[in-house]
């Protein structure tokens, strides 16, 4: 063949290579419209934002409290916070709701109980069921004021 006579074929090849895009396409939207659940997981986000300035005034009041919250776990795979006012005393008779999740791989929550051991320092009630990071989400309340905060932890 000469090279005058495969230029017959070139418009054939660029047909062929926009069928083939075409194809892709077309698979990708269909997969993409039978896979989808037809709403956002939990809403949070869209509920957030509708409420963000409250959110904001929530978080400036906390700051202002100037409380500090410490978490680990100890030997036993126990989450321990240690709560602090803004002059450094131990935060004592603060009720603690806390939830623990894994922020990787299967998604696991565990609640947790805490209960004070002494002035300040609050150990759970429950142990974490596996080894490795953990995400300590907590309210504490004290005084008639509340701190939201999240922590990460280790568990050895």
């Amino acid at each position: 063949m000469t090279q005058t006579s495969l230029w017959r074929f070139f418009p054939w090849t660029i047909a062929a290579g926009m069928a083939v895009v075409i194809a892709v396409n077309v698979g990708m939207v269909t997969a993409a419209l039978h896979t989808f659940p037809g709403k956002a997981t939990g809403g949070e986000g869209f509920d957030l934002s509708n409420r963000y300035n409250a959110l904001i005034v929530r978080v400036q009041a906390e700051n202002a409290l100037g409380w500090t919250a410490v978490a680990q776990a100890d030997q036993g795979a126990r989450p321990v916070l240690t709560l602090r006012d803004a002059e450094n005393r131990p935060l004592a008779a603060a009720r603690i709701v806390a939830t623990a999740e894994r922020p990787v791989g299967d998604p696991r929550t565990t609640v947790i109980a805490f209960r004070e051991t002494t002035p300040g320092l609050y150990a759970a009630d429950t142990t974490l069921p596996e080894r490795g990071q953990w995400d300590l989400m907590f309210t504490a309340s004290a005084g008639g004021h509340d701190l939201t905060a999240t922590r990460r932890i280790l568990v050895k």
